[in-house]
């Protein structure tokens, strides 16, 4: 029995009758005196015998604090061993790390030679493989039978899942670059395309048989080739003047020229039907690696997918053929049962997912190079349809026939405006988007270079060149680097170079601002 307020044995207890506790006499009557009455709390707990006096107090100090130092070793040896542990995990977690970038390396190995396998090992057709990868030197035969006779049916095998893979990872590469694009500060202002002349003139294919139908420019290089009526390809360079050599082999006129950005690969198409893959040397001699011969018609266009890996050849027997530029294999081969006329010009959209088409029966078609399938077409010119070519940032498509040159909307799938430039006698040859997107050019009985508007926008005339020909008839233009010069060939066979003068040349990239 202990007292409610002191916790000590009272000497004399009372108890409350309301609460019914236990208090000391003197105590519960002091606190009444001073406070007038006593509100209830807690029971105040009894005091231990070792709380009595101060050296049980040490003592039980003394305790507590040896069962703190106790606890307080015992969460040290614990600390010690978690550090342990993580360090052991660590390590561990290092060590996968290691060998999963270890897995992944040979996994992507694994696949680029599972890529380069399916591209080299062709399904049924390793006697086209044979007959294609003879090797010539400047043209000249080694040691091969030049038989132009008809293709048997052969056994194509498709595009692989893989190179679906590597087209759509361009695609998105290149778009997602193309966001960020701007105009390089070193491109030709409009004042100084409206002062180009000619400055020098090239005679690079006979005089029996003149004409020039192709070009083409190598950037990095600055290089120019072209393909003319005398069955010859010519590759030039243009700051020395010099031919750097004369591709010979094909047996009619070369329709179409075409270099791979990357690499030391050159394409060459023909009315014989055939397509030519060469490859430079270091001594500038250019060797024919592969003879194609997968159509049955005249050859009108080459064009190379933006990988560089792989090409497309349109030709008047109504198909167009996917190859692959290492090994010359033809993927596949597309016809467009639904008509009957032949293609007269091809180009792919600068993303590489979709490709032109332009027919001899004046209709434009567009293809998903995927699944190969025709997902839209353009009519409206007459005539075939001479050139096409697609815009830098991927919105316009230009193309030419013998009535004009129309513009098309690839966003809303509709022309836009068509630019009537020449009389109903005089056909539109060929029409081009510089590299940069900012000007076009057209040729016909003359070249004319446009400033790039938009839909809304006009599309203005900014310089208009002589044919200097003398035949009335500019086959084909072609900007050179930073449109600091054009390219154009005609139908005598000199390849003319327009631009400015050195002094005004000069003078612009000194002090022209953008």
């Amino acid at each position: 029995m202990h007292c409610s307020v002191s916790g000590e044995v009272p000497e004399e207890p009372v108890v409350s009758k309301k609460s019914g506790l236990l208090y000391e006499k003197r105590l519960i009557e002091r606190h009444i005196s001073e406070y007038g009455k006593l509100e209830t709390g807690k029971i105040v707990k009894p005091r231990t015998v070792q709380t009595a006096s101060i050296p049980g107090m040490l003592g039980m100090f003394q305790n507590e604090w040896d069962g703190l130092m106790l606890s307080n070793f015992a969460l040290e040896q614990q600390l010690h061993t978690a550090r342990q542990e993580l360090s052991h995990a660590l390590y561990q977690h290092d060590a996968a790390c290691r060998v999963i970038a270890r897995l992944k390396k040979e996994r992507d190995e694994a696949r680029s030679l599972l890529t380069q396998a399916e591209r080299q090992i062709p399904m049924f057709a390793s006697e086209a493989v044979i007959a294609n990868s003879s090797v010539l030197s400047n043209g000249k035969r080694a040691a091969e039978d030049d038989d132009m006779a008809q293709p048997g049916k052969r056994v194509r095998p498709g595009i692989s899942a893989s190179i679906i893979t590597e087209l759509t990872d361009c695609n998105a590469a290149l778009s997602q670059q193309r966001k960020k694009r701007q105009i390089p500060p070193t491109l030709a202002p409009i004042d100084a395309l409206e002062r180009y002349t000619q400055l020098s003139s090239h005679p690079l294919h006979r005089t029996s048989k003149p004409g020039i139908l192709s070009i083409d420019i190598q950037y990095s290089k600055d290089i120019i080739a072209t393909g003319g009526v005398d069955a010859t390809a010519v590759i030039f360079d243009r700051p020395s003047g010099q031919i750097v050599s004369a591709l010979s082999g094909h047996s009619k006129r070369v329709t179409s020229v075409k270099f791979v950005a990357e690499g030391e690969f050159f394409l060459t198409g023909s009315a014989d039907k055939t397509v030519r893959v060469w490859q430079g040397s270091e001594d500038g001699n250019y060797d024919c690696r592969h003879i194609l011969k997968d159509h049955t018609a005249e050859v009108q266009a080459v064009t190379v997918h933006a990988t560089n890996n792989f090409f497309v050849t349109a030709s008047l027997d109504n198909t167009w053929c996917f190859y692959d530029l290492s090994s010359g294999l033809c993927l596949t081969q597309v016809a467009d049962t639904s008509k009957t006329d032949g293609y007269t010009s091809a180009a792919f959209h600068p993303d590489g997912l979709i490709l032109g088409t332009g027919t001899s029966e004046a209709v434009v078609k567009i293809w998903d190079v995927k699944s190969q399938a025709n997902v839209a077409k353009f009519e409206g010119h007459v005539g075939p349809v001479t050139a096409i070519s697609f815009s830098e940032n991927g919105y316009f498509l230009a193309t030419a026939a013998h009535d004009s040159v129309k513009l098309w909307d690839l966003r809303k799938l509709k022309n836009f405006r068509t630019l009537n430039l020449y009389d109903s006698d005089t056909p539109t040859n060929s029409v081009g988007f510089d590299h940069s997107g900012s000007y076009i050019g057209i040729s016909g009985s003359d070249i004319r270079v446009y400033q790039v508007g938009s839909v809304k926008a006009d599309w203005n005339c900014i310089k208009t060149l002589p044919d200097l020909s003398g035949t009335g008839r500019a086959t084909c233009v072609k900007f050179g680097p930073e449109s600091n010069y054009i390219a154009v060939g005609s139908m005598d066979h000199n390849l003319r170079i327009f631009g400015p003068t050195l002094g005004k040349k000069l003078h612009w990239n000194h002090n022209a601002t953008f």
